[in-house]
């Protein structure tokens, strides 16, 4: 019995080193250590100051929103990011302007994240003093100095700035002028036209976006999205200015672009695509005042002459904050060697309508995103049964399968005979 189970235990060693063999073709992997991208920067910038106590956010006060947005977000915050907080107006009381207006401490550093400190921290806060935006910002900045990975600021405020005339617009634009490319993003609580028209102009000095936010679901959806922007390298917002007509667009290549969009009309962009290649776009507008309930947003792609290839579309009713939508064109591969790109028209509509007694102007936050990637025709991405260069870990799995099978019912057989004879 003992050479029968050394010979059962034999077979098993046997199937496990045939799956790791055939798993690992070429033998022990090396050791390679790859470069490690930058940690992305996030500083999450609060407005504390008094008027944060009004309750008309679901029923509930600003602050206590606030809170529980940040509580989300830092729960769902990537771990690749490195993010921190700066109160503004959360410690002074009294009446002295001058005092009020140096009011803003970093809470929590900007850092790896531990999320039981964080929530301590935040869970300390209450509605305080003054609204220095604009001191706030400098400091920020300085907060998220060195290293190479991309840094945003997200500034949450329901009030325009009380210390002028240290104007944020302009702290913004310096900034920006900088080169150090930091990102700031608004949002906006309850907000009135004079602190909407502010921080859509600090979102638009560093190529950010500004969003007016009315519920607890919407902050904490916000300024999640915004936090997972950071963690992507790949999407960096680039201001652009869209035309009137396809001949006049201006000529994109793949990256995030932000714009603005008259209520109800049209802006045209450029794409450049090459035969095997595919080109996919999206576009959001974004309802950054109050608006008509009935909207909607189209995006079409068309050729210079004017056909419509495809087009994406989204509608609704109600209140919303953004609406999206997109689309994906493929071009044929050639065998002729001569073919050239093809010029493609974006065009982005909106059916937004102003409400009663709103400005204008300037237009809607437009934000499209566009990438010209491989099409699926292109062998060198679409190798055996559309996996790619995976193809040999599935016909390995499959082997090993196919082999463990046969040895497992060997040995089941072998046993009953066993079994059977004693």
């Amino acid at each position: 019995m003992i050479r029968r189970h050394r010979l059962a235990t034999g077979a098993c060693a046997l199937l496990a080193a045939l799956g790791a063999g055939i798993a690992f073709p070429g033998g022990a992997v090396a050791d390679e250590t790859e470069p490690q991208a930058a940690a992305p920067k996030v500083e999450l910038v609060l407005d504390v100051s008094g008027s944060m106590r009004a309750r008309d956010i679901d029923g509930g006060s600003r602050m206590a929103a606030a809170k529980q947005a940040f509580n989300e977000v830092l729960d769902a915050t990537p771990k690749e990011v490195e993010l921190g907080i700066r109160t503004l107006g959360a410690n002074y009381r009294g009446n002295d302007r001058k005092t009020g207006c140096k009011d803003t401490e970093q809470l929590y550093p900007v850092g790896p994240l531990d999320r039981t400190d964080a929530k301590t921290a935040v869970a300390t806060l209450s509605p305080t003093g003054w609204t220095p935006i604009g001191p706030a910002l400098l400091k920020a900045a300085d907060d998220l100095q060195g290293g190479d990975g991309t840094r945003r600021i997200v500034l949450i405020s329901d009030g325009e700035d009380t210390c002028q005339p240290l104007d944020p617009c302009e702290v913004a634009r310096e900034i920006a002028a900088k080169g150090i490319g930091l990102t700031i993003d608004t949002l906006g609580l309850v907000p009135d036209a004079k602190t909407r028209d502010q921080l859509s102009c600090i979102a638009d000095a560093t190529g950010g976006t500004y969003t007016s936010v009315q519920h607890k679901e919407e902050l904490s959806d916000r300024v999640g999205q915004l936090v997972d922007r950071a963690a992507d390298p790949v999407v960096t917002p680039v201001a652009t200015d869209g035309a009137a007509s396809c001949a006049a667009a201006p000529t994109l290549k793949s990256g995030l672009f932000t714009d603005r969009e008259e209520f109800g009309r049209e802006r045209w962009y450029k794409v450049d695509v090459q035969p095997g290649q595919e080109l996919r776009a999206s576009v959001s507008v974004a309802d950054d005042r109050a608006v008509s309930p009935d909207y909607g947003v189209l995006l079409r792609a068309v050729t210079a002459k004017g056909r419509e290839i495809v087009r994406g579309e989204s509608a609704g009713r109600g209140r919303t904050d953004v609406i999206s939508t997109g689309l994906r064109y493929a071009k044929p591969d050639s065998d002729d060697d001569t073919a050239t790109a093809e010029p493609v028209c974006l065009q982005v509509t909106n059916s937004f309508s102003a409400a009663p007694g709103v400005k204008t102007t300037p237009g809607l936050p437009l934000e499209l995103t566009v990438d010209v990637v491989d099409g699926p025709s292109a062998a060198h991405d679409v190798a055996a049964f559309g996996l790619g260069r995976g193809w040999w870990l599935l016909g390995a799995l499959v082997l090993t399968g196919f082999v463990a099978g046969l040895l497992w019912g060997w040995l089941s057989r072998w046993r009953v005979a066993v079994w059977r004879t004693n």
